[in-house]
């Protein structure tokens, strides 16, 4: 895997990227391992699976917030997206209407940023 030299912030998703426990864990913490030495300065990675939706959303707003203010950091751009998700998302059911809200902490406290939280 080669990555470019500048490679901010790598995304691991699909289940446990960040943890350990779990099958093929160790697996999946050593290609976040390869990800540092291919270059990236940080990677997002989940202890755990995350709804789809949520996750999106998470990223989108996070990847947004970076974007747009130069001044920010990696981390206090996972930060705004979460507090963003725990303040203003809910989980819609087939017809539109509002079934959960993503405040509760198993769609935000998974993830965790590992390497350079710096811009």
């Amino acid at each position: 895997m080669k990555l470019a030299r500048d490679a901010g912030l790598v995304v691991l998703w699909g289940g446990t990227g960040g943890g350990a426990g779990g099958t093929g864990a160790e697996a999946v913490a050593g290609l976040g391992r390869g990800v540092f030495y291919a270059g990236a300065r940080a990677v997002l990675a989940t202890h755990w699976p995350v709804e789809t939706v949520s996750a999106r959303q998470l990223v989108t707003h996070l990847f947004e917030r970076y974007s747009k203010d130069a001044k920010l950091t990696r981390a206090q751009a996972l930060r705004g997206a979460m507090l963003e998700l725990i303040d203003k998302e809910v989980a819609l059911d087939g017809a539109g209407r509002p079934v959960a809200s993503y405040a509760h902490p198993a769609f935000w406290a998974p993830y965790a940023l590992y390497g350079d939280p710096g811009r």
